[in-house]
C-alpha cells in the first residue's frame, strides 16, 4: 500500500463531476489499484475513490495524477502541488476474518460447560432430531426432568416461538416427559422475555467471554 500526504486539488469526471478545491489531504493506492483520497475528518468514508481495477497514470505530466477506469468512463485526476508524505508497505496476506460467538460456537461450548445453563445439568445430546428441526440441547436436570435449550446469538419472539415448538413435539414423547425449555442467548429482547415468561420458558444471558475462558466440565450422558 502507498500512503501520500500531499497538497491537492482533486477532479472526478463520470456519471457526474466534482471538484475538491486546493487542501491537504491523504492518498492511499491498494495493492489491487483501488484508490481512496482522505481528509482529516468524515471518520471513514474517502471524499473520492476509484475501485479496482483502474489504471493509475503517474508518470505522464509531472504533478498530475489520473486513474482511469477500464471502460473510459470514469477519472480520478490528482493534481499535487506538494507532497509532504510518501511511503510504502506491504501489508502481507490478508487472512479471513474469524468470526467468535456464532450459535454453533455457542452450542459447542455450552455443551461442555452446562453448568452456566444451569447447575448439575447434564447433556443428554447435541442437535437432538425431530421431524420440525434439531433441538440445539437436549439435557436432565437434578430431578431427572428433560430440559430443551435453545441457543441463539439474540433471542427474539422467532425463538421462543422454535422453542415453544420443540416442547409441544417432545412432550408427546413419553420416555421425556414433562419437557422444559430454555432459551440462552448473549442478548434477550425484552419482548421475548415477556412472551417467554407468559409460556413458563426460562431464559439466560450469557457471556461470551467467560464462554471461552470456561473449561469441560460436564461429560455427556451418552
Amino acid at each position: 500500500m502507498r500512503l501520500v500526504i500531499a497538497r491537492c486539488t482533486i477532479k472526478y469526471a463520470g456519471r457526474l463531476q466534482t471538484r475538491l478545491p486546493l487542501a491537504t489531504r491523504l492518498i492511499m493506492i491498494k495493492a489491487d489499484g483501488s484508490i481512496a483520497v482522505h481528509s482529516d475528518g468524515g471518520a471513514y468514508k474517502p471524499l473520492n475513490w476509484m475501485n479496482a481495477p483502474n489504471r493509475l497514470i503517474t508518470n505522464q505530466t509531472p504533478g498530475k495524477w489520473h486513474a482511469i477506469s477500464p471502460n473510459g468512463c470514469d477519472m480520478l485526476t490528482i493534481n499535487i502541488k506538494e507532497i509532504l508524505h510518501d511511503t510504502t508497505h506491504n501489508l502481507g496476506a490478508n487472512p479471513a476474518p474469524q468470526k467468535t460467538g456464532t450459535e454453533a460456537q455457542l452450542q459447542q461450548l455450552l455443551a461442555t460447560n452446562t453448568h452456566l445453563i444451569a447447575e448439575n445439568l447434564k447433556l443428554i445430546r447435541r442437535e437432538y432430531p425431530t421431524p420440525i428441526g434439531p433441538v440445539d440441547l437436549l439435557c436432565k436436570d437434578t430431578n431427572g426432568h428433560t430440559i430443551a435449550v435453545e441457543i441463539k446469538r439474540t433471542g427474539e419472539i422467532n425463538g421462543i416461538e422454535q422453542l415453544t415448538r420443540y416442547l409441544d413435539y417432545l412432550n408427546n414423547d413419553p420416555i421425556l416427559k414433562p419437557v422444559r425449555g430454555i432459551l440462552v442467548a448473549q442478548t434477550i429482547r425484552p419482548q421475548a422475555k415477556t412472551l417467554a415468561n407468559t409460556r413458563h420458558i426460562k431464559y439466560i444471558e450469557v457471556d461470551d467471554n467467560i464462554l471461552h475462558d470456561a473449561k469441560p466440565t460436564q461429560p455427556t450422558l451418552f
